[in-house]
């Protein structure tokens, strides 16, 4: 029963929602023209700067914890993907870090 009850607490604890949801052109629209976010392409052009001639492979916004997050995903000249947060609202780097 024991082994039972620990394997229903594993198995309920990892289809827990992680908290965060991808917002659609719309969404993402409207909250730009409510002011509530930065444009995307003026956040790019920081991610841009910390890693010069690198490829955009991917760009996602998402609300994350109440929090609107692009985001991003580069491959540096150096062949090294990486995936740096911004907060949407602010610019503030949330995370910068190799990609998996």
């Amino acid at each position: 029963m024991r082994k039972f009850l620990l394997a229903l607490l594993c198995l309920s604890l990892t289809s827990v929602p992680v908290g965060a949801r991808d917002l659609d052109q719309d969404e993402a629209l409207r909250l730009r023209r409510e002011g509530r976010i930065q444009p995307l392409e003026q956040l790019f052009q920081r991610a841009m700067e910390r890693y010069p001639g690198a490829q955009l492979l991917e760009a996602e916004l998402e609300e994350e914890d109440g929090i609107f997050v692009y985001e991003i995903e580069l491959l540096t000249t150096e062949g090294v993907a990486r995936e740096i947060e911004l907060d949407a609202s602010t610019g503030r780097l949330l995370k910068d870090e190799v990609d998996d």
